[in-house]
C-alpha cells in the first residue's frame, strides 16, 4: 500500500506509534511536527526524510534549522507553519496528534487543501465539532477517528449506514482511581493520577482519563463524528479496555470491536482504511484475560463526566467553555496550584458562562480565552 503521511505531533505517544506504523507498512512520510523536542525530532527527520518540519515553538526555531541544516527539508514554526504543513505536504492523509485547542486550526487548514484527516486531536470536535463536519463535507474530506474508541464504533457502522441505531456504548477503562469516593480523592497528587492502569499517554490526557473529563469529551465527539443525540452514548466502565466500544441496533443485536490496548491498530487502520493488513502489535487472546467486566460509571464522584454531557447538551460554544477550563485546570493541577477535585468543581462551574453564540472560528477562540480567565481568577 502506497500512502503519504503527514503527522502532527509526531514526538507525542501517538505520533511516535504513528511512525512505528509507517515504517512497518513502508508509508511515506511527507511532514512532521513537534513542539519543542528537537532531539527526537531531528531523529525522526534523519529517519524519515521528509520534505517539510515544523517546530512549533518559535524559539525552538533557529536552533532547530542548524540541527537539520545538512539535510533538504523545510523547516516552519508557530502556529502558522503547523497549518502550512497540514495544507501543503503532499501527503493524502494528516495525522493530527497534537494536545489541545491548537489542533483545531490545522485540522481546518488539511479541510482547505483536500486531505483527509485521521483525527487523534479531540479538542478539533469538542469545540469545533459543527465547523469542521460541515466543512469537511462541503470539500469532501473523509474525517477518520484515532481514538480507540471512536475507532471501534466507526468499525462495527462499517457496512449497517443502512440500519437504524439505538445508541452507542462508549467503554471506559475507569482510570486509576476507579471505585474510590471524593473523600478518598481528597490527596490525590498528579504522580498518582499519572498512573493509568492500561494505556500509555501523554500527561495531559492521562489526568483527563483520571477525572473521567476524557470520557466526557470522547461523548461530544461521538455527537459530532457519527451524528447521534447525547442521550444515544451510554458511558460503561470496562476496567480491562479489550472491548473499545459497542453499537446496538434497532433489533438490540449489540456489536463491538475487540483488541489488545495499544493504540497502534486503531492508528494504523485510520491511515490504511478501507483496507486492514498486519499490524505491528499483539494478538488478542481471550482465554489469557478470562472475563471481561462491565460497570456503570459513577457521575457524582466523577463530576467531570457529567459536565461534558451537559456541555453537549446545551450545545453551542458550551463544549468548548468546558474544555478550555478544563485544559487551564489540569496545567494548575500538574504544577500542584489546585486540588484534584477542584478540576471538576471549576470546569462545571465555567459552564455558567455564556456560551449561546454561533459556533465561529473567532468566537471559539473567544470562549477559550474566556473560559481561561475565568479559571486564572477563581482558582
Amino acid at each position: 500500500m502506497d500512502k503519504r503521511i503527514t503527522i502532527l505531533g509526531s514526538t507525542g505517544s501517538i505520533g511516535t506509534q504513528a511512525l512505528e506504523v509507517c515504517q512497518a507498512a513502508g508509508f511515506t512520510v511527507a511532514g512532521l511536527a513537534a513542539y519543542q523536542n528537537e532531539e527526537l525530532l531531528e531523529q525522526q527527520v534523519r529517519a524519515f526524510r521528509p520534505a517539510m518540519v515544523c517546530i512549533y515553538a518559535e524559539d525552538h526555531y533557529r536552533s532547530f534549522c542548524q540541527r537539520v541544516a545538512d539535510l533538504d527539508v523545510q523547516v516552519v514554526t508557530g502556529l502558522e507553519g503547523l497549518c502550512q504543513l497540514a495544507a501543503e505536504t503532499d501527503a493524502d492523509i494528516v495525522l493530527n496528534a497534537v494536545s489541545g485547542m491548537i489542533g483545531l486550526r490545522p485540522t481546518l487548514a488539511a479541510i482547505e487543501a483536500g486531505r483527509d484527516v485521521a483525527l487523534a486531536n479531540k479538542e478539533t470536535l469538542v469545540t469545533g465539532g459543527e465547523l469542521v463536519m460541515q466543512r469537511a463535507k462541503e470539500k469532501g474530506v473523509r474525517i477518520l477517528p484515532v481514538d480507540s474508541e471512536h475507532s471501534a464504533i466507526f468499525q462495527c457502522l462499517e457496512g449497517y449506514h443502512h440500519c437504524r441505531l439505538n445508541k452507542i456504548l462508549l467503554t471506559a477503562s475507569g482510570g486509576p482511581f476507579f471505585g474510590k469516593t471524593r473523600h478518598e480523592l481528597t490527596q490525590v497528587q498528579p504522580e498518582d493520577a499519572l498512573k493509568h492502569p492500561n494505556w500509555s499517554m501523554g500527561a495531559k490526557i492521562t489526568i483527563d482519563s483520571a477525572t473521567m473529563m476524557n470520557k466526557g469529551l470522547e461523548v461530544i465527539e461521538a455527537v459530532h463524528l457519527f451524528g447521534v443525540r447525547p442521550e444515544q452514548i451510554q458511558v460503561v466502565v470496562h476496567r480491562e479496555s479489550i472491548i473499545h466500544s459497542l453499537v446496538e441496533f434497532e433489533d438490540y443485536a449489540v456489536i463491538g470491536q475487540l483488541g489488545v490496548p495499544d493504540m497502534k491498530i486503531p492508528i494504523q487502520y485510520a491511515l490504511t482504511w478501507p483496507e486492514r493488513m498486519p499490524c505491528p502489535t499483539k494478538r488478542l487472546n481471550l482465554a489469557e484475560w478470562g472475563k471481561l467486566t462491565f460497570f456503570e460509571p459513577d457521575l457524582e464522584t466523577f463530576d467531570c463526566l457529567a459536565a461534558a454531557y451537559d456541555a453537549i447538551q446545551r450545545g453551542g460554544l458550551y463544549p468548548t467553555l468546558l474544555n478550555s477550563a478544563n485544559e487551564q485546570l489540569v496545567s494548575l493541577f500538574l504544577q500542584r496550584k489546585i486540588s484534584f477535585l477542584r478540576i471538576g468543581e471549576l470546569a462545571r462551574r465555567a459552564l455558567e458562562l455564556d456560551g449561546s453564540r454561533p459556533v465561529t472560528l473567532s468566537n471559539i477562540l473567544e470562549a477559550e480565552q474566556t473560559a481561561r480567565n475565568f479559571v486564572l481568577e477563581h482558582c
